[in-house]
């Protein structure tokens, strides 16, 4: 089904075998390639690290539906692979610099190749902020984590550690005290910047403890975490917190910069969507973490990635009709 009738506008030597090309490699994409290639629409997905994305790093996984028994990212990872390539997907390790829109086709640009098609689905995800402390790498998974919605429930009866002043830090705090012991808020300002009816349910929870004007400067254990140092900014006074968990929320950077300013007016923006997944840009959609107002969950993901590939399969049929797709 590959194939343009109107890529010859597009200047230079291009790769125009595939129907959709998929940016990024996690859940949202595998499952997008699963069903555009079961619609027998030819599809690559571009990926400039390995599969999985931030799945690969999450060592145990309970919350995914279907699996009653604890799962690894990694065999999640593997699975999801197998059968996107059981349907014919093509993967590609490639990084994507640039993309852009010529006469209405995409034109996306890696470090080896230039791919054009009507279709595009972006779903390089975003990486969680992060501090930078000593620690934070090393014991991540091991009691350091990024979502509390993914591995709350991995420290039931725990003292743990949150850090940061929004509403995700907040709301994931609450969220915490259903398993955890204890939560301990560490914010570097004098005051919360999170919404006033989560602050009132955080306050008012007796197992939370706000700390104020404090920064957290390590982390340390031997397999797994075991207690946070943290210094006041106004009395420079240390403490070491024994804890089993340490929970950032300082924000995530979603990975656009290769769009330029062609989605985004700002530096590291998510990008906003219909119902159907698609952008501003016709035939452009964006899944996952990449996304404005998405709940960086696995399920959510593949909702959205199988959501992108009914709606570009869909848009390639319209595009046929009218004599401007794909032949």
């Amino acid at each position: 089904m590959a194939g343009f009738e109107c890529v010859e506008r597009v200047e230079g030597d291009v790769n125009k075998d595939f129907d959709v090309v998929i940016v990024g490699g996690g859940p949202a994409a595998l499952a997008a390639a699963v069903y555009t290639c079961r619609a027998l629409l030819k599809t690559v997905i571009l990926e400039k690290k390995l599969l999985g994305g931030q799945l690969v790093g999450t060592e145990l996984i309970e919350n995914y539906p279907g699996f009653p028994e604890v799962i690894s990212g990694v065999d999640l990872t593997q699975r999801m692979e197998a059968q996107a390539k059981r349907f014919g997907v093509e993967i590609r390790y490639e990084e994507v610099s640039k993309l852009h829109v010529e006469n209405g086709l995409k034109v996306v640009t890696t470090d080896t190749d230039v791919y054009v098609s009507h279709v595009v689905v972006l779903a390089a995800g975003a990486d969680p902020k992060k501090l930078g402390v000593p620690g934070e790498a090393e014991f991540y998974g091991r009691g350091v984590s990024y979502c509390a919605t993914c591995d709350g429930a991995f420290f039931r009866d725990k003292d743990v550690v949150v850090v940061g002043g929004g509403d995700s830090a907040v709301t994931e705090a609450i969220f915490l005290t259903k398993f955890a012991k204890s939560v301990q808020i560490i914010h570097r300002r004098a005051e919360f910047r999170a919404t006033k009816i989560y602050l009132d349910e955080a306050f008012s929870n007796p197992k939370i403890k706000v700390v104020f004007n404090t920064i957290l400067e390590s982390i340390h254990g031997q397999e797994k975490v075991a207690g946070a140092v943290t210094q006041n900014i106004l009395t420079k006074e240390k403490k070491d917190i024994p804890c089993q968990g340490v929970f950032i929320f300082i924000g995530s950077v979603p990975n656009t910069d290769f769009l330029g300013n062609l989605l985004c007016t700002d530096a590291g923006c998510h990008i906003e969507t219909n119902i159907h997944m698609e952008t501003a840009v016709e035939g452009l959609y964006a899944v996952g973490d990449i996304r404005k107002n998405s709940y960086r969950q696995i399920a959510t993901a593949i909702g959205e990635g199988v959501t992108a590939a009914i709606a570009a399969e869909h848009k390639l049929a319209e595009l046929k009709a009218l004599g401007k797709g794909a032949k």
